[in-house]
């Protein structure tokens, strides 16, 4: 179903004209439903702030107030206090969060990630600086799962991807990293994903699996691949000049129920992967879900430095010390 997408002033109209322009009650909107991943993270957010405050948090979810691009417009103008959204949107505005998309560059193992997460100096110190440039208070980043690939037919090198329409978020750099895949990548809303499988507009889609089990992407494809190549990041932003206006007090409570709702995400997510694949599996039985051989994961693998050096020509200013830093913080993620 294509979600109808809604102008700035009409969300105004419908947000403030319900009685939701008191000053305690604070808006924040994010790209999936309450009981996914982005959803669970909104829930113990707007718990804690509610607990530890006198604010109300109002959540919207996915398709309340448009698509990916709405709510980000609508966060910068000020309608919404904070939003949720991946770097495969956010690329656009900060061309540096397109790192995120050079395939094989995070770790598959989950201990490194949430060390990577939680400590990296460029998610915590550069990045905060490219955001607020855009209007935007970085709150925190964090992992969603192993993004997987869903086809109509199986895949097990690049030879298979051969003509192969892959949607992919509006990401130059993604777009370039399933070039190099040998596949087409194909630009789409994510409302129009389920019917463009069904008509052929497109062949295939990733995302983690918890995401294809519960918007049932599984039905309208047959093959599941996992190609190791990436994890789902995701990042909670506010509108800086609301957040600059918080008192020293409410910045604390704000920063506190990020945090927490980070612990609480990266419990949440243990297991997730294979629970939700046993799940697609029972609801059909006759989907393949294959893990490739790090010997057929090598063809894609060596693509890799192709779509870094495209990172370093799109991937603005500041995109070389961006990449040397994450990579020096992998590191020091995996040795710890």
């Amino acid at each position: 179903m294509t979600i109808k997408t809604l102008t700035t002033a009409s969300i105004a109209a419908l947000v403030l004209g319900s009685g939701a322009a008191m000053a305690d009650t604070w808006r924040y909107a994010f790209e999936e439903a309450l009981d996914e991943v982005q959803g669970v993270y909104a829930q113990k957010f707007k718990e804690e702030v509610e607990a530890n405050s006198d604010h109300e948090v109002q959540l919207f979810p996915f398709g309340t107030l448009g698509e990916s691009d709405n709510i980000m417009e609508q966060t910068q103008s000020g309608i919404l206090q904070f939003v949720n959204q991946s770097p495969g949107f956010t690329g656009s505005l900060i061309p540096e969060a397109q790192v995120f998309f050079v395939p094989y560059l995070l770790p598959q193992d989950q201990e490194t990630l949430a060390t990577f997460f939680r400590d990296s100096k460029a998610i915590n110190d550069i990045f905060p600086e490219l955001y607020a440039e855009q209007g935007l208070e970085l709150l925190k980043m964090y992992p969603e799962g192993e993004v997987m690939l869903t086809t109509k037919q199986p895949v097990e090198g690049p030879d298979d991807l051969g003509d192969v329409k892959v949607r992919v978020m509006t990401n130059p750099l993604l777009v370039e990293s399933y070039k190099a895949f040998g596949a087409t990548p194909t630009p789409l809303p994510w409302g129009e994903v389920y019917g463009g499988l069904q008509t052929g507009i497109i062949d295939g889609q990733e995302n983690p699996a918890f995401f294809i089990e519960s918007t049932r992407m599984y039905e309208v494809t047959d093959h599941i691949t996992r190609l190791g190549h990436n994890n789902f990041t995701t990042a909670l932003m506010a509108n800086k000049e609301f957040f600059d206006g918080l008192s020293d007090e409410d910045k604390k409570v704000v920063q506190d129920a990020a945090d927490t709702a980070f612990d609480t995400i990266l419990e949440y997510q243990q297991g997730l992967t294979e629970e939700s694949l046993e799940k697609i599996q029972e609801a059909k039985p006759e989907i393949t879900v294959t893990t490739l051989s790090e010997e057929q994961r090598a063809p894609f693998r060596d693509t890799a430095q192709q779509v870094e050096e495209t990172f370093l020509e799109i991937g603005g200013p500041r995109a070389q010390e961006i990449l040397d830093q994450m990579k020096a913080d992998l590191e020091a993620a995996g040795s710890s």
